[in-house]
């Protein structure tokens, strides 16, 4: 690392606010595809293995759910570390970034197609195979916006490219929203009614890909962008907030190291508690509230909660420090999810009359769900700062050679995560009566314990840098 900058006691640094919403393209496309995914996977899961064997079997989907993401746990380092060491007109990250988007657009129609003619084998072969295609640049996609953006402002360039990002969720929720696969009001032995609003939604996904994968390609040049940045970039290195100095082929300092295992941990528990969410909530809505519609309804609330976030909190954490900010995300998943428990306690969701009581109330809902909407935003709210604030904590730790390294560390913790979960809370509904009705206590408890964790993280106190505030914090020249 250079020493010889002279450091100034003010100097304004200022976010791109248009290259970091293209670089955000790539982030769109992967929640789109990821939420798309989590929709009606587990769907067409539950239909194909009820057909193929008579009966559902939610630890089965859980395994076939979490062997999917396995495949990442060893392909996001690997890409990381190979993009690290890549060099090209391109750029280190671009041809990844571009490769997998295009295949990701041509092959993701397919998992559709397989359900629609009703072959499970079919279904779980693509669904692995957009698995290892996603992975090929999801880390790549990721390491662009530390590449190219100074430490004090990541945390406001994360919260862009997740603003851009939850774009691509919420137009995967209302796909999944207008276009069901079943609209009858059957909770258990549902039928697909029309299977062909799956292709449609697939294929509309896979344009969207397509044009933000355009978008990159005209509007991102790598190597330019890390030319004009360098400077801001090396200035940034002097303000980071780790505890011990960064800098290529030294080791972590030893609270750095201790720090750097806390966070992951904390990142492994926070992603198994939403995971399990994502993976089986557009199944609990079905089976258990009788509508796969107010799952959709949930993604797009949340992701709508997260943006709000992502615009309005952004600088939070340099206010009270990236910790106290992803504590107090924590804090508002728990007690969302805890309210909703009590919800659905006190409304008897959790008592075996409860689809009888659909059934006498037209097959509609006995209770409002408005409550639960609520609780759902301030879920978002508290995702939202998490994720703005947890990766750049993880690549403050990395030099500017190793971003891709670092974030293959962050995924791929977050990709064990979503491997254990899907099987651990799927065991756990199999062999217990309650099943799916213990989805939300799995969730908060898991939750409760990464709050826990969190609280051993030791933070730098911070270093003030001149900042603008708000939108203007992101403008450009």
């Amino acid at each position: 690392m250079q020493t010889n900058i002279p450091v100034k006691t003010e100097r304004t640094l200022k976010l791109n606010i248009k290259n970091t919403l293209y670089i955000g393209c790539a982030f769109f496309s992967i929640l789109m595809l990821w939420q798309m995914y989590n929709n009606y996977c587990p769907l067409f899961l539950d239909y194909l293995i009820r057909k193929k064997y008579g009966e559902s079997n939610e630890f089965i989907i859980g395994i076939i759910m979490a062997a999917d993401n396995a495949i990442a746990i060893f392909m996001l380092p690997l890409f990381g570390a190979l993009s690290d060491k890549t060099k090209s007109k391109f750029g280190k990250r671009m041809p990844y970034v571009i490769t997998g988007m295009a295949l990701s657009a041509i092959f993701f129609p397919l998992i559709a197609i397989m359900f629609y003619i009703e072959s499970l084998l079919g279904v779980i072969v693509m669904m692995g195979l957009i698995l290892i295609i996603m992975n090929m640049y999801r880390n790549p996609a990721v390491a662009l916006l530390p590449d190219v953006t100074p430490k004090p402002l990541r945390s406001k360039g994360n919260g862009i490219i997740n603003f851009v990002g939850y774009i691509g969720a919420i137009l995967a929720g209302g796909l999944a929203l207008f276009l069901k696969i079943a609209k009858d009001s059957s909770v258990v032995d549902w039928e697909p009614t029309n299977k062909a609003n799956a292709i449609i939604a697939f294929c509309i996904a896979s344009f969207f890909m397509l044009l933000a994968m355009i978008i990159l390609i005209l509007k991102v040049n790598e190597n330019k962008l890390i030319a004009e940045n360098k400077a801001d970039i090396e200035y940034g290195e002097k303000l980071s907030e780790t505890l011990g100095e960064i800098s290529d082929g030294k080791p972590l300092s030893k609270g750095d190291k201790k720090n750097i295992i806390i966070i992951l941990i904390a990142v492994l528990l926070w992603f198994m508690s939403f995971n399990a969410i994502e993976t089986f909530n557009s199944l609990f809505c079905k089976k258990i509230l009788g509508d796969e519609g107010i799952a959709s309804t949930i993604v797009i609330i949340l992701t709508i909660s997260s943006i709000i976030t992502f615009i309005t909190a952004a600088g939070l954490a340099s206010k009270i420090g990236r910790k106290n900010t992803v504590l107090l995300g924590i804090f508002s998943l728990i007690v969302g999810f805890c309210v909703i428990l009590l919800y659905f306690y006190f409304n008897k969701v959790f008592s075996d009359d409860f689809l009888k009581l659909i059934e006498a109330n037209d097959n509609k809902l006995p209770f409002s769900i408005i409550p639960v909407y609520i609780c759902i935003a301030i879920c978002g709210f508290g995702w939202a700062l998490i994720n703005i604030n947890s990766y750049p904590m993880v690549v403050e730790m990395s030099s500017q050679n190793n971003i891709g390294k670092y974030t293959g560390y962050y995924y791929t913790i977050s990709m064990v995560a979503q491997t254990i979960t899907p099987v651990l809370v799927g065991l756990i509904m199999y062999k217990s009566d309650a099943s799916l009705k213990l989805l939300y206590i799995y969730s908060a408890i898991i939750m409760l314990l990464a709050f826990g964790v969190m609280l051993f993280f030791k933070e730098k106190k911070h270093t003030k840098v001149s900042t603008k505030k708000g939108f203007d914090a992101l403008d450009v020249d």
